[in-house]
């Protein structure tokens, strides 16, 4: 009975223009490759959310000219070595050499044992397979892409789709539990008689975020995301915490303090900012950052949700303290 139902739903959310378009969605790419994903991770020790992130990022689920012409979803170079069949590409530069294969499959094959051989990647290999933070920032540390923010967009991608699921043990098993719950409960709000489409996003006008416990909800056209147990969002343009304030139920004063932000400071465009209080502690595998150039204490307390004294009493530093380029941190 229920699986009558939830073919309607999908029928009525729009199911026949899905089947109809060509363009290949997230779910779909996933779907598709998590299990070569998976088995690279038990055998080289990457996780598997990061490689499915960085074949989402680099090839856009697969839709990409260079992934759909030579199967290269990672966006590597020929380099000297390669031997194999080559593709001509504007990125960095104009008519850049790219890598080219025969299927997925050899792209994802070569792209493992390209972080496995490399020497500069060598450091990623200490890391947890289910640390993927660390991985996220040691790939971009060691020149795997020129975007400044490429370990913020591996870390969203993993967070917004679960793919960390995928990292832990039985992970293939978790990740379609998840799917199942969120069928399921769809399923439900139809039944009860709900006239929206469980399958969309709900206007959750009455949502409180501090009690938001998921890794992604939307609220008012924000994201919600979560980083060790602290929610978040993606400030917009034009955002002030003033503004904030209104749509979560949240004093500018609390948001600003909840950031380690003092006086009149307004969020820029693009900055997470915390709707919740930060941890005194990172509550993942890692115990420690290397500092990446740029970096400074208030950044890295951001990026991991934690509050920016603790991290300056974790390491004994002094308010105001400069970062050095691969200084060790204690997180944890």
């Amino acid at each position: 009975m229920k699986k009558s139902i939830l073919v309607a739903i999908l029928f009525l959310s729009g199911f026949g223009a899905l089947h109809a378009q060509t363009r290949q969605t997230r779910e779909e790419y996933i779907d598709r490759y998590k299990h070569i994903a998976v088995a690279h991770m038990e055998r080289y020790g990457i996780p598997a959310s990061i490689t499915l992130a960085q074949g989402i990022l680099e090839s856009d689920c697969g839709n990409s000219a260079l992934s759909r012409s030579s199967n290269n979803h990672f966006g590597i170079k020929c380099k000297s070595d390669w031997t194999g069949r080559r593709v001509f590409h504007d990125d960095d530069a104009r008519g850049e050499c790219f890598r080219a294969y025969g299927s997925v499959e050899a792209s994802y094959e070569d792209h493992a044992r390209f972080l496995d051989s490399q020497p500069r990647y060598d450091s990623l290999f200490v890391y947890p397979a289910d640390d993927y933070r660390s991985w996220a920032r040691g790939l971009k540390a060691a020149g795997y892409a020129t975007a400044p923010d490429y370990a913020q967009r591996l870390c969203r991608i993993i967070e917004e789709t679960q793919l960390y699921l995928l990292d832990r043990p039985q992970g293939e098993a978790l990740y379609a539990a998840r799917n199942r719950s969120r069928a399921e409960q769809a399923v439900e709000g139809f039944e009860a008689g709900s006239s929206v489409n469980p399958l969309t996003p709900a206007n959750e006008e009455r949502i409180d975020p501090d009690d938001f416990r998921v890794t992604i909800n939307a609220y008012k056209g924000y994201n919600i995301y979560v980083t060790n147990g602290v929610n978040y969002i993606v400030a917009k343009e034009g955002d002030t915490f003033e503004s904030l304030a209104e749509i979560f139920c949240i004093s500018a004063r609390n948001l600003r303090k909840f950031n380690d932000l003092k006086g009149k400071a307004q969020p820029v465009r693009g900055e997470q900012i915390y709707i919740d209080r930060k941890q005194k502690r990172w509550e993942g595998n890692a115990r420690h950052h290397i500092v990446t150039e740029g970096e400074t204490v208030a950044s890295v307390a951001q990026s991991y949700a934690l509050r920016e004294k603790s991290l300056r009493k974790l390491n004994r530093l002094k308010a105001g303290a400069a970062l050095r380029t691969g200084q060790t941190l204690r997180i944890r």
